[in-house]
């Protein structure tokens, strides 16, 4: 028997959505970005709510990529998520979403309170990619400066790291593996910068190592 091609449908902490026969710990949405063919086209996203949902919520099921619902997508784990530019699902991770949007308000005492799902995509989205290119919004920072669960690159296209636990740990689909000795005291941050400061004003992601 031969395996089925998996779907277009594994997100990276670059953003990217890839193929891979990896599963995932959190699903993840951004619009209808598939077709009848369950093929992707050149759209990485139809609005600005990139959200992460929980795998099973209230027993509903559905069939993946179906013609007209938004494409599941599907991360590693919260710190991937994050990583790629999404935030909490305010339905189904309703306690995260509130823990999240807290922590936002403090990191951005400018935006008007009660701060919304609207306003926090607002920022995020300005912080997560080029409207034009696609490319992700990446940003300079010192490496001890980084909260845990913030992911980054050591040099340009190397692998995304991330600290854990008093670890460094490179990604890659499969699994984690043990991040290389020596690094530079100035990275290139992959998360989005409105996140990184929600993390450090105390929102702790879910980073799955081992």
């Amino acid at each position: 028997m031969t395996r089925p091609t998996p779907l277009q449908n594994r997100v990276t902490p670059t953003g990217e959505i890839c193929a891979h026969t990896a599963r995932g710990t959190l699903m993840g949405n951004r619009g209808i970005l598939h077709d009848e063919r369950q093929q992707l086209g050149t759209a990485r996203w139809k609005h600005q709510a990139w959200v992460t949902c929980t795998l099973a919520f209230k027993a509903r099921r559905r069939e993946l990529m179906a013609p007209g619902w938004y494409t599941e997508l599907f991360f590693t784990d919260e710190a991937v998520a994050l990583a790629a530019g999404h935030r909490p699902c305010a339905e189904c991770r309703r306690e995260d979403f509130n823990r999240f949007r807290k922590a936002f308000a403090k990191a951005h005492p400018d935006l008007p309170e009660p701060v919304r799902a609207p306003d926090m995509d607002r920022v995020l989205h300005k912080a997560r990619v080029m409207s034009r290119s696609r490319k992700q919004v990446t940003f300079e920072a010192k490496l001890l400066e980084l909260p845990e669960g913030v992911f980054f690159r050591a040099e340009p296209d190397g692998a995304p790291l991330v600290c854990w636990q008093g670890r460094v740990w490179a990604w890659a689909f499969e699994c984690y593996a043990a991040g290389p000795d020596a690094l530079p005291d100035r990275v290139e941050v992959l998360t989005p910068e409105p996140t990184v400061k929600t993390i450090v004003a105390g929102y702790m992601p879910v980073c799955i190592t081992q």
